[in-house]
């Protein structure tokens, strides 16, 4: 689990209007909200936060939210980052207030370790369906990645969410038979085909050819 910091300051308006001449000046809206207390309005720092995010696993980062005039930090979890559709700039993020002991649901970046047997000696393929596995535990248990071995993987193999290990303190919220990935046999049978199906198709393009060209010289004679 990592945690980092950022800053905020607290706002008192709220609106379209508002949140525009926000971004003009470098700052993007935020809401904090979660556990008894009311939503709280911020402001952030566009630069700073748009560093920040990209240098981090959004999705189980624990976020220490320094808000200008609040004695201490508050523990966040980033909720939602909204984008500019194609300028790829932020235009306002939801934080999640984390409490000690209460679980919060997270994605967990899925990483395969390792060289499947299937790929490395029988020509086959690894194939990955899920990329993030979601959970739900208390925070000081968020992991920052699940690494699975797949080295002894074979071609024809598949690997399901069940036959991942994952700590006591850890519930998993995805089904248990979801694929995680599969190694795939090669395709170099199908290849081999088509090539051969090609040079058949070319030689019978080369037999008609000069035909071809005899009746069309006979014609403009």
């Amino acid at each position: 689990m990592t945690d980092t910091i950022l800053k905020a300051l607290r706002r008192d308006e709220a609106g379209k209007s508002v949140a525009r001449k926000m971004r003009q000046a470098g700052q993007t809206p935020a809401v904090l909200y979660g556990g008894d207390e009311a939503p709280i309005h911020l402001a952030l720092d566009t630069h700073e936060a748009d560093y920040l995010f990209r240098r981090i696993s959004v999705e189980n980062t624990i976020v220490d939210l320094e808000v200008e005039g609040e004695k201490g930090s508050v523990q966040t979890l980033v909720r939602e980052i909204q984008t500019h559709p194609w300028k790829a700039t932020l235009l306002h993020v939801d934080f999640l207030r984390i409490q000690k002991g209460v679980a919060v649901d997270v994605e967990i970046p899925l990483n395969l370790v390792g060289i499947p047997e299937g790929v490395r000696l029988e020509g086959g393929s690894l194939e990955q369906i899920i990329h993030e596995i979601p959970i739900r535990c208390i925070p000081s248990k968020i992991p920052e990645v699940i690494e699975v071995d797949v080295s002894g993987m074979a071609v024809g193999d598949v690997l399901h969410v069940s036959d991942v290990s994952f700590d006591e303190d850890i519930e998993v919220t995805i089904a248990q038979e979801r694929t995680i990935c599969s190694v795939a046999a090669p395709k170099a049978e199908e290849e081999v085909v088509v090539e051969e199906t090609d040079e058949e198709e070319g030689a019978a393009e080369g037999d008609t050819g000069p035909d071809s060209e005899a009746e069309t010289d006979d014609s403009e004679g």
